[in-house]
């Protein structure tokens, strides 16, 4: 099991990033909210990882936090829940977001996920309730700090909103509510993980 890796952003193309360990790039698959807290590239990294190994694939799953990635494996040892889904959850709303969710029983936010209907919601706060009873919401120490727009990693315009586009597609966005979500930031300028995050926010 690779659980952890320490190296330099090589490559960001949400919602993938490549990570160069000693000469070896790791491909890694994070959640947003993982992604808005990503150095510049070339910059040093160090990210909690979950492998997941099937049949047709080894899946290597990345996590800014130790507890973002235990998250990740609380979701994926539910009934119906795979790593797919945990993403987009993980995408959709930040840990406490979801930790209160479960703690209130509240449907309404987890029904706006792509691939997340009222009754797959209600038996996932079923399932995880008591899973989540030691779990304390702490916001303050896991605040987003997103990358400032026009930063030296700024990409042009036009690539900026086909990565955001893309990476809402890859978390189960039709891809015209993801163009639309988009093109509905009038904001100049914005990084795609920017354009993703206020997209997000947008839907949910």
């Amino acid at each position: 099991m690779i659980g952890r890796l320490r190296g330099t952003l090589a490559e960001k193309q949400p919602p993938h990033l490549i990570l160069d360990v000693n000469g070896l790039g790791y491909e890694l698959e994070v959640p947003m909210t993982t992604l808005y807290r990503l150095p510049s590239v070339g910059e040093p990294l160090t990210l909690h990882t979950h492998l997941v190994v099937r049949e047709d694939a080894q899946l290597l799953y990345g996590f800014f936090g130790k507890r973002e990635r235990d998250f990740f494996r609380e979701l994926i040892r539910l009934n119906g829940v795979g790593p797919k889904l945990a993403l987009a959850l993980m995408s959709s709303l930040e840990v406490d977001e979801l930790v209160r969710c479960v703690q209130s029983q509240d449907t309404s936010a987890l029904t706006k996920v792509p691939g997340v209907g009222k009754k797959t919601a209600e038996r996932l706060l079923v399932e995880l309730k008591d899973r989540f009873k030691a779990w304390e919401t702490v916001p303050a120490m896991f605040a987003l700090v997103p990358n400032q727009p026009g930063g030296p990693d700024a990409a042009p315009v036009a690539t900026a909103e086909n990565d955001a586009v893309s990476a809402l597609v890859s978390l189960g966005y039709k891809p015209q509510e993801a163009s639309k979500a988009i093109s509905a930031i009038k904001e100049k300028g914005l990084s795609s993980e920017d354009m993703i995050r206020r997209a997000l926010k947008g839907m949910i």
